[in-house]
């Protein structure tokens, strides 16, 4: 079967959120998932999969509509961040290169093998109940991170940083073998180059 995994399109900045930051899609954010929805559309997808948190639910909004499919909302493809106050977007954070250097260290330094086990759990069920179909998968960059490093037999679990709305194959055998296809796809941009961003 053949996993189409895509992250999310560029989210608001959260900061001091009460019940954990769960930013929604800003407006490149929106024109992001909608030219990889146009892109992915040709595709036979057979079902999706979407993080509940709000920036992939919108990203996978107009695929779902391209496809007349409903997602089915998987908690364990969430990001390992969900529970933190504040989101910053990634290009932010290495605009200032201080807060960048912090942000890396302080996750090298997490342990995040709880997170890791429930991507891995997660993504295991989804590929066992779809055998020789397709599926897209809508989350977020840690997730991708997390199972693409299990594939390939690598340690460092954040070893890539996903492009907004990129798409990534991962072929998984019934056998149990999987093989990376292709990571951080994005022609879906060639014809707007504006919506490459960082």
């Amino acid at each position: 079967m053949e996993l189409i995994v895509i992250r999310h399109g560029r989210p608001e900045r959260v900061e001091n959120a009460s019940d954990g930051a769960d930013p929604p899609l800003t407006d490149v954010g929106h024109r992001q998932a909608e030219a990889m929805a146009a892109w992915v559309k040709t595709e036979r997808i057979d079902s999706i999969y979407v993080s509940p948190m709000a920036r992939a639910r919108q990203t996978s909004a107009p695929l779902e509509a391209a496809l007349g499919l409903e997602a089915t909302v998987v908690r364990g493809i969430r990001e390992f961040d969900s529970e933190e106050p504040d989101y910053i977007p990634m290009e932010e954070l290495k605009a200032d290169k201080e807060a960048w250097r912090a942000m890396i260290a302080e996750m090298a330094a997490t342990n995040r093998d709880d997170f890791i086990a429930e991507v891995l759990e997660a993504m295991g069920t989804i590929v066992a109940d779809n055998r020789g179909k397709r599926v897209a998968v809508v989350c977020h960059g840690g997730v991708i991170n997390a199972y693409a490093a299990d594939v390939l037999g690598i340690d460092n679990s954040m070893f890539f940083n996903p492009d907004y709305t990129s798409i990534n194959r991962i072929m998984c055998a019934s056998s149990g073998e999987r093989s990376i296809v292709s990571l951080n796809d994005i022609g879906h941009f060639r014809a707007n180059p504006e919506l490459k961003l960082g």
